[in-house]
């Protein structure tokens, strides 16, 4: 990477580095102000989750069509993360996250204001884009608003924002979506958006980054929408169009291939590159950013299967759903400031390969479960997988990070954050996919066996005749359960599938050399 590109991120460094930290009231205020956005984010990307079967019904489209809702999101988040550098020198780091903010408040408001899938999906690709800043420039503003000494407490108060949300949004999401309608869990942001916005600016206006006019890559961003979105498409459409059996989803596929690889080729030669692609030179950043990608990938893909299935399946309601997906951030919350300090002491490679064991023990839990599982063995394994999260997240960025120049530290972690996101929406579409796809199997083959002159079925069609049912009735009864059970062995075999990736993911682990103790700040708060 030329010289030029390694020193424009400093640009906003001196400015930065010559306010004194926040005291007193101005400190706590700002705090507060700064955890309320990220909340307001973080709640944002799980609350819809519970209520997807919710808003699906509502729009009159199927749960799958409805993930859209998540995907969108999650995608336009991702593209937008790697921009953020630029975008803090274009405008000033404050006046980037306040407007992020006020824009958020906007898409939120056009979210449950949608009349159709379509409008959704459009105002929740708005949210995710001008939700990409918020995270790094809350955290940056978090730094710096206390004194070095106390940079770990800052970062404490940052993280635990960041892991109280996925307790608080499916609870939360599910209560509103049974109690109320599903468009206030996006209208609930408004108030919450606006005080944020407006204290933030009182509080750090005058501690704003400087400006500075740097070239932007457009051809190089441009790629990167076309090939990622392609690709999103491809996958969230290719159910409903039978896959390669279309037309429309073999463009997508040709697209996406073709627009990757030439924004490679041509990250690869710009002098301004969008996302630094020269930094997968280095082995440990290569073998971590592939690992917690992929893991991130499986583990969100089954996050959103979970209520999906306990909702259309099982017949739970979205606040059983929430109550069942609230508990993954309590050991999360106790467990994190505990490795933190391990990481400073002990090889990350075993923190992480202790997380995958957990991830891999709890999904071969959830490949026991049945039609008549109750919420508090669906809970357990919910509850245990905080500790995964704990010992996930922040050894393998420190891993990815280890052995980095500092000045590379920042264009590394957003990287690793793109990355992880995009793999994060791909794993739901493919995680939902084949939810269907597996479904499909397992019918027909339980059809083999349920079907008249087979001595269980017509057992069960007399047993259901002398309840006062007609043949058509009890056929449709017996049709009824039968989808329920071939969805829920449709789940069960992608949750012991993702068990066996958390074990095979392992290996990937122990491929990187990390400088034990390094880039541990820096990952502290990257996730």
């Amino acid at each position: 990477m030329p010289e030029k590109e390694d020193a424009a991120p400093e640009s906003s460094r001196p400015a930065h580095a010559a306010h004194p930290p926040l005291e007193g009231r101005a400190r706590t205020m700002g705090t507060i102000a700064l955890s309320a956005a990220v909340f307001m984010n973080v709640l944002d990307s799980s609350i819809a989750n519970v209520s997807i079967p919710t808003i699906a019904g509502d729009l009159g489209v199927s749960a799958t069509q409805g993930t859209w809702v998540i995907t969108s999101f999650a995608v336009a988040n991702a593209v937008t993360v790697p921009l953020t550098g630029w975008l803090t020198q274009r405008f000033g780091q404050v006046r980037l996250f306040v407007l992020s903010v006020l824009l958020f408040v906007l898409s939120s408001w056009l979210c449950g204001f949608s009349w159709s899938l379509e409008s959704l999906v459009f105002a929740r690709i708005l949210q995710g884009a001008v939700a990409g800043p918020l995270i790094p420039l809350s955290q940056s503003l978090m730094l710096s608003s206390y004194p070095r000494h106390k940079a770990g407490m800052a970062l404490a108060l940052w993280s635990m924002t960041i892991l109280v949300g996925p307790v608080v949004g499916p609870l939360l999401g599910g209560w509103i979506s049974d109690n109320y309608s599903w468009p206030w869990i996006f209208y609930i942001n408004v108030p919450v958006g606006l005080v944020s916005g407006w204290a933030a600016w009182q509080i750090y206006k005058e501690r704003d980054s400087v400006r500075t006019k740097l070239p932007i890559d457009t051809m190089g961003l441009v790629l990167l929408l076309v090939w990622v979105g392609a690709l999103q498409l491809m996958l969230d459409k290719g159910k409903e169009l039978d896959w390669f059996a279309s037309t429309q989803i073999v463009v997508l596929a040709v697209t996406a291939v073709v627009a990757c690889t030439f924004f490679i080729i041509w990250e690869l030669t710009a002098e301004h590159p969008v996302v630094d692609l020269s930094l997968f030179k280095f082995r440990n950043f290569t073998a971590g950013v592939i690992t917690i990608s992929v893991g991130y990938g499986v583990f969100f893909g089954t996050v959103v299967l979970l209520p999906l299935w306990m909702q259309s399946t099982l017949g739970y309601t979205a606040t059983d759903a929430g109550i069942a997906s609230a508990p993954v951030g309590i050991l999360a919350i106790i467990i994190s400031p505990i490795v933190g300090k391990m990481l400073a002491r002990h090889d990350p490679r075993i923190i992480a390969t202790v997380a995958f064991l957990i991830f891999s023990w709890i999904s071969f839990m959830r490949a026991d479960f049945s039609t008549d599982v109750d919420i508090g063995t669906i809970m357990l394994p919910t509850f245990v997988q905080g500790a995964a999260m704990a010992t996930f997240f922040i050894p393998l960025t420190t891993v990815s990070l280890s052995g980095l120049d500092p000045h590379r530290i920042p264009a590394a972690a957003g990287l690793s954050n793109f990355v992880r996101l995009v793999f994060g929406a791909f794993g739901t579409s493919i995680t939902t996919t084949l939810w269907e796809n597996r479904a499909s199997l397992h019918h027909a083959q339980l059809t083999e066996i349920a079907r008249p002159g087979e001595p269980a079925f017509d057992a069960a069609m007399a047993g259901l005749a002398q309840k006062g049912l007609d043949p058509q009735q009890g056929a449709a009864l017996v049709d009824q359960l039968i989808n329920k059970q071939a969805f829920t062995l449709s789940a069960t075999d992608i949750f012991y599938a993702s068990g066996v990736l958390f074990l095979v993911m392992i290996a990937l682990i122990w491929v990187t050399k990390p400088k034990i103790g390094k880039a541990s700040d820096a990952a502290a708060g990257a996730h």
